[in-house]
């Protein structure tokens, strides 16, 4: 792990500054204790990211779980029951490791992963806008469309200017300035702007910046639009922050449903960005999806034991890694050392950090996902790649990331089943001499009973006295709904005089007596 140290190491310190906020806006959005979203970004980060087999995912608290835990804090009692739940949600991930569960990954279509990767993108760069020009209304790390203040997220952005904090702007733009010229001049100048990164350098301007202008004005940047990470006065008070679970309460059945229902919503998000963030990863590494449900199983029993939120695998900071030049888990278990360390020892120092240079880093991050260019390169896939895609994009801004993919995954599946249709057999009319038909149907490799539809309108179209020739010589499977079509066609077709010709790998037989009993004879590899 450590034969990388010079690309992981500034790349941990992206994510942190990257993931601090985000943990603290998630247990704001939450209604959970705020250091309960740092708990569960140094779990993820340390914990998950030593067990994990993702070279480059880094987990923590996901903004797509706060609604539940939000509504369930209130419904179990109290924060101490919730805690019961995210323990006993982390069981039942490592079941579904066990039970190899996470093979579901494989199967989310490209064009959908590609959509959600946009769509983060976009909500990032919508969220993020408010908070560079210094309106913090809604907590950092929201992705839902509806926020928490009564206003959405476009409407946000249109009272920007009512809200508009001069400080705040003005370093916004200043880390926006050195951000851009750090990754497209000064990286390519020599290997120290490798090793010291923008985002480095932007939150130390930052930083100095607060610090200088205290007192002014117009400058000056308030407490309301800085970090705020909670401050203990001494060793006991900063052990007080840890939560620890009522296991009293097990017996309660509203802690299991909501303990399944975090482990199946964590499970989901985990395995879709673990497909994303294998998309971006420049080596193309694959990683094992039965080992992550593992590792994010045993992080969030890690977490509900301590007073930490929910786990999952994070696009945002896995985006950010990738984005930082980040090459194996050692980034991800150093960002988390780095946020324990930071809470501990520099806890002043992080809240004089101005809200609007942790944006202006984000606002890169989202753009680096959303570029143009993939919208093109989308489209020039033709329309079975672009719906989804689209779909999925537009979901996800305009509802939630769970929503959004559940959009581009429904669609993704139905134009898969219109193909489906009309991929069953090729129709190739041969002969029309003579006032006979001859029609050739060759049936597909396989023909299932999506494809009745298809098959049946085929044969309902055929002319009196055709000749046709039905091919099923390459057919492996026939789904028994098709074999019941054909028996009741033999029976039309005496009616239509039409004269059937079966091409087998049994031979050729002229107007079958029985389709049924035919293909029950044929043998199992046909």
């Amino acid at each position: 792990m450590f034969k990388n140290i010079k690309s992981d190491l500034p790349a941990s310190i992206v994510v942190f500054f990257v993931a601090l906020p985000l943990c603290l806006g998630i247990a704001l959005a939450s209604g959970a204790p705020l250091f309960s979203g740092v708990i569960a970004g140094i779990v993820g980060g340390i914990v998950v990211g030593a067990l994990s087999g993702s070279k480059i995912g880094v987990s923590g608290p996901a903004a797509g779980l706060a609604a539940i835990v939000l509504t369930a804090i209130t419904s179990l009692g109290g924060y101490e029951n919730f805690l019961v739940a995210v323990v006993l949600g982390g069981i039942i991930q490592i079941l579904f490791g066990v039970l190899k569960a996470g093979v579901i990954g494989y199967y989310f279509p490209s064009s959908v992963i590609k959509g959600m990767l946009t769509g983060i993108g976009i909500i990032i760069i919508l969220k993020q806008v408010p908070h560079f020009f210094g309106y913090d209304a809604e907590p950092e790390g929201a992705d839902s469309f509806i926020e928490t203040s009564g206003e959405n997220t476009f409407s946000a952005i249109l009272h920007v200017m009512d809200h508009i904090t001069i400080g705040s702007m003005l370093i916004g733009f200043i880390g926006l300035a050195i951000l851009i010229l750090w990754d497209k001049v000064l990286s390519k100048k020599g290997k120290i702007f490798h090793l010291i990164q923008g985002p480095l350098v932007a939150v130390v301007v930052g930083i100095i910046f607060f610090i200088v202008t205290q007192g002014n004005e117009i400058l000056s940047i308030q407490a309301s639009h800085l970090v705020s990470v909670p401050i203990p006065e001494s060793a006991a008070s900063f052990m007080e922050q840890f939560t620890f679970p009522n296991f009293g309460a097990i017996t309660n059945p509203e802690i299991w449903i909501t303990a399944f229902t975090i482990a199946l919503v964590a499970s989901l998000e985990t395995l879709l960005c673990v497909e994303a963030t294998d998309k971006i990863d420049p080596d193309k590494n694959v990683t094992p999806t039965n080992r992550e449900l593992l590792a994010q199983g045993t992080g969030n029993i890690i977490s509900g034991l301590i007073g930490g939120l929910p786990i999952t695998q994070v696009i945002v900071r896995s985006s950010a890694n990738v984005q930082s030049g980040g090459k194996s888990k050692m980034s991800a278990i150093l960002h988390g050392l780095l946020l324990l360390v930071s809470v501990i020892l520099i806890p002043r120092l992080l809240n004089k950090i101005p809200l609007s240079i942790l944006a202006s880093i984000l606002l890169v991050v989202g753009y680096k996902l959303a570029k143009p260019s993939l919208f093109k390169q989308m489209y020039g896939l033709g329309k079975k790649q672009f719906v989804p895609f689209i779909i999925t994009v537009a979901g996800i801004v305009f509802t939630d990331l769970l929503t959004g993919i559940s959009l581009g995954l429904a669609v993704g599946v139905i134009i898969i089943l219109i193909k489906s249709y009309q991929n069953s057999h090729f129709l190739h009319i041969e002969d029309q001499s003579n006032g006979l038909h001859k029609i050739k149907m060759t049936l597909a490799e396989e023909v299932t009973f999506f494809n009745k539809g298809a098959i049946l309108k085929e044969l309902d179209r055929l002319p009196s006295d055709t000749y046709l020739e039905l091919d099923v010589t390459k057919t492996r499977y026939l789904d028994n709904d098709i074999i019941e079509i054909l028996e009741d066609f033999a029976f039309k077709a005496k009616e239509k005089n039409i004269n059937i010709k079966l091409i087998s790998e049994r031979g050729i037989v002229e107007n079958p007596p029985s389709f049924i009993q035919f293909f029950k004879l044929r043998p199992k590899a046909a």
